[in-house]
């Protein structure tokens, strides 16, 4: 059976609990590529036993390793897509792929696809906000991604047209057990609080109304890090609005667990602004002009940074 004209580049780094799974589920692909970044497992040892091509990469963010791949990965095929060493794809999401490359038109720079979150056998179907959309499949030279806090800008520009695959892939962000999820998203909310702190925006409430999904989410991305009690909304958004509930005990266990991880957030942002005005007044660091405008101006604060973990949308 011919393969899929399509060079797969997969990020992993200590994955050796899921790189398996992940490369057994791309045997359609004519082209599988493991960025690695120092693993400190077998990571390396079974991509290369499940025919991947593995090169290694010093991870700074996931847009930033993600275009190192774009760029000097030696990819063959035109057509790239992207996932990590904890998502997978099902047969149908090859098929969709297949189907869209295929039809793509000389002007199609990028398409949107989407995910299924799973936490113990259950699809987070209503609590993960089901379908979030995210650019992972790409012409090689037409798109390029953008940081954004810990993660990237779900949906960036493009050159070019943009359309979407509507067959989610596989997401097992709880994998690896609870304490790496926990560890993770406390490194997570340290990097988003440096992101709000540091970047300021305004927000336009007309993006609440638009027809592209995308925008609409950056809008509630960047009207939520400016409310009070940004946590309990999340929890009530998600698991009420959203309707977790009906995800069962899971449901209820991931609405809380991103309440939690919204409020590290805030708390994270109070402690290195108390840090900062204690630098401030004993000594004469030099201030960044963004972080001092925050701390003088706490109305201004947040940014409206529209990575996939923050506001009311559940990621990583």
């Amino acid at each position: 059976m011919p393969k899929v004209p399509v060079s797969v580049v997969v990020l992993a780094k200590s994955e050796e609990r899921n790189i398996a799974r992940c490369l057994r589920s791309l045997e359609w692909a004519d082209e599988v590529v493991v960025v690695e970044d120092g693993s400190t497992d077998n990571t390396v040892t079974i991509a290369r036993q499940n025919g991947a091509r593995v090169i290694h990469n010093e991870f700074k963010s996931f847009a930033s390793q993600r275009n190192w791949a774009l760029q000097h990965g030696e990819l063959r095929n035109d057509w790239v897509l992207m996932l990590d060493a904890d998502e997978a794809a099902t047969d149908a999401f090859a098929s969709s792929v297949e189907h869209a490359i295929e039809n793509a038109g000389t002007n199609t720079a990028a398409f949107r696809t989407c995910r299924k979150t799973m936490l113990l056998g259950q699809w987070l179907r209503r609590s993960d906000s089901f379908p979030v959309w995210i650019m992972r499949l790409v012409r090689r030279q037409g798109a390029r991604f953008e940081d954004s806090g810990h993660g990237e800008v779900p949906v960036p520009d493009v050159q070019g047209d943009m359309d979407s695959i509507a067959e989610p892939f596989l997401h097992y962000p709880f994998s690896r057990g609870m304490d790496n999820w926990w560890e993770r998203h406390i490194r997570y909310a340290d990097r988003e609080a440096r992101y709000e702190i540091e970047t300021t925006r305004n927000v336009s409430l007309k993006g609440l109304w638009s027809l592209d999904p995308s925008c609409r989410r950056r809008t509630m991305r960047g009207v939520a890090r400016r409310l009070p009690l940004r946590g309990t909304l999340r929890f009530y958004f998600q698991y009420i609005f959203k309707g977790g509930f009906l995800d069962g005990i899971a449901g209820l266990h991931f609405c809380r667990m991103m309440a939690c991880y919204e409020r590290m957030i805030v708390i994270k942002k109070w402690e290195l602004k108390q840090r900062t005005l204690g630098e401030i007044q004993g000594s004469t660091t030099v201030v960044p002009k963004s972080l001092e405008a925050s701390i003088s101006k706490p109305r201004q604060q947040d940014g409206a940074a529209t990575t996939n973990h923050d506001s009311f949308v559940g990621r990583r």
